[in-house]
């Protein structure tokens, strides 16, 4: 497994290279110019020029392109424009705030998820599973943002339960935490949940229709012997898959919800970086976020070899 994990990590080296290119590339196509932007309303057209030469902006393509992977090779990410730091000093001060945000997230969608779909398949055609059912497809089909926005009017403005917004470390205070974080949690993890419920409810009834559980319960199991020990195993499977994927979307999703919510994550400081033509910290964002989803699915596949030896004995371990 190690070796497989390692040769996984060098594949990554490549594929980060192209994402950066794509940026790079996507990003010069994008309308607007940041030495406008930096210079504002009032300046100059050679106070604009100015902005641009420092910048390197004043280059031809292939020449800040090459300039990027120069700094790319040694470490540094750029600076930002607007906030006048290094990207990569940015992008690490926010990460854990994106992170534990996603964490909260993932462990309610893991946690009401799977229980929601377990108990809906061991109902089967019940009240029960009509009405888990209904809530899963209400899920998957509401929007994050206006979810959050729905959240703020209900738990903020109406009910003063949660704060608007902002955000408190989990180091720093626990109930701060739970309070600021908790709307969008739940926002990001609510279509999560929905999906999540009818791929392990559906997965669940697959299992429970094979001979092995239906000669375990012959045997006189009792049925919590069976679900936990002989089927849950290996509902496992698909339901890692589904998790990593769960877990993509919530990384990427954090943009939309971190602005509405104000939360200081990586999701919001690319959606200002986007919408103020911050080159170096869009470049250098996406390239972080790749690079965690690389990782994401690295951990994911070996997950698979946790759950089924059946993955190691293909090479894997």
């Amino acid at each position: 497994m190690a070796r497989y994990a390692l040769k996984r990590l060098l594949q990554m080296i490549p594929l980060l290279l192209l994402v950066s290119l794509i940026s790079f590339g996507l990003i010069k196509l994008v309308p607007g110019d940041p030495a406008v932007v930096m210079g504002g309303s009032n300046a100059t057209p050679a106070e604009i020029d100015a902005i641009r030469r420092n910048l390197g902006l004043d280059q031809p393509v292939w020449q800040q392109l090459l300039s990027f992977y120069a700094n790319l090779a040694r470490g540094d990410l750029g600076r930002s424009l607007l906030l006048g730091q290094p990207v990569a000093e940015a992008l690490i001060e926010r990460a854990p705030v994106t992170l534990w945000i996603s964490l909260y997230s993932l462990i309610l969608t893991v946690v009401v998820g799977m229980a929601t779909g377990i108990v809906a398949a061991l109902r089967h055609n019940t009240w029960v599973d009509q009405v888990v059912s209904v809530v899963a497809l209400i899920g998957v089909s509401l929007p994050n943002f206006w979810l959050g926005l729905m959240m703020i009017v209900l738990f903020s403005v109406w009910l003063g339960w949660l704060p608007t917004g902002g955000y408190v470390a989990p180091s720093a205070d626990v109930v701060g935490f739970l309070r600021t974080a908790t709307m969008p949690a739940l926002a990001l993890a609510f279509l999560q949940i929905g999906l999540l419920t009818r791929i392990t409810r559906s997965t669940m009834l697959d299992v429970l229709g094979q001979d092995y559980i239906r000669t375990a319960r012959a045997k006189g199991l009792p049925e919590t012997t069976v679900v936990l020990k002989h089927a849950l195993a290996n509902v496992m499977i698909p339901v890692i898959t589904v998790i990593g994927l769960i877990l993509s979307v919530l990384l990427s999703g954090s943009i939309i919800v971190e602005t509405i919510f104000s939360v200081p994550g990586i999701g919001s400081l690319l959606g200002n970086a986007i919408l103020r033509r911050d080159y170096p910290m869009i470049q250098g964002g996406l390239l972080f976020v790749a690079a965690g989803l690389m990782l994401l699915n690295l951990i994911v596949d070996v997950l698979y070899g946790v759950f089924d030896p059946r993955v190691r004995v293909d090479g894997r371990g």
